[in-house]
């Protein structure tokens, strides 16, 4: 059983939305329901200068951590825009609710009366690709890959953020 994983490089993020836009027009879904989205978290200063924020989350139902499809990871638990996934069959059972759902949550689709929620574009990922997503992201922030690969571009990234300080430190 293949595991894969998804990350958001938040700092590359400019919240342009085009991962929402792939998302929905793989789907082939109206206006409204969105399997994934972009949150806008407000300004702060960086340097003395302001700076948005953007997180990317998915919208499932799984409940437990590493799931097909995969649920957003609790804050305090594991922190914004890290996803991991492993192959199992999808959640079902949830036709019937019709009431507005938070963010990471499935979406009412009006149109086929059904709800709808991120599976990672899991047609895409059988046939050999990437998730929607992660392969129309203009600034290459969404990551997707099999858990050791990821796991190593994560390692790589961190030792390069580690090595910058010990040079303006030092």
């Amino acid at each position: 059983m293949s595991q894969y994983y998804l990350f958001q490089d938040t700092k590359n993020c400019i919240g342009c939305h085009s991962c929402e836009i792939a998302c929905k027009s793989n789907k082939t879904l109206p206006v409204g329901p969105k399997p994934c989205q972009v949150i806008h978290v407000a300004p702060k200063m960086v340097n003395g200068l302001p700076r948005a924020s953007y997180v990317f989350m998915p919208a499932s139902t799984a409940k437990t951590p590493g799931a097909w499809p995969p649920a957003p990871p609790a804050p305090c638990a594991s922190g914004p825009g890290r996803h991991r996934l492993r192959r199992a069959q999808p959640v079902r059972g949830l036709q019937d609710l019709r009431h507005r759902l938070p963010v990471g949550r499935p979406q009412w689709n009006p149109e086929t009366g059904k709800v709808v929620k991120c599976d990672y574009c899991k047609d895409r990922v059988d046939a050999g690709l990437k998730p929607a997503c992660a392969t129309i992201c203009t600034t290459h922030c969404l990551h997707f890959g099999k858990v050791e690969e990821m796991t190593q571009i994560r390692r790589e990234r961190h030792a390069k953020v580690i090595a910058s300080l010990e040079n303006q430190i030092g």
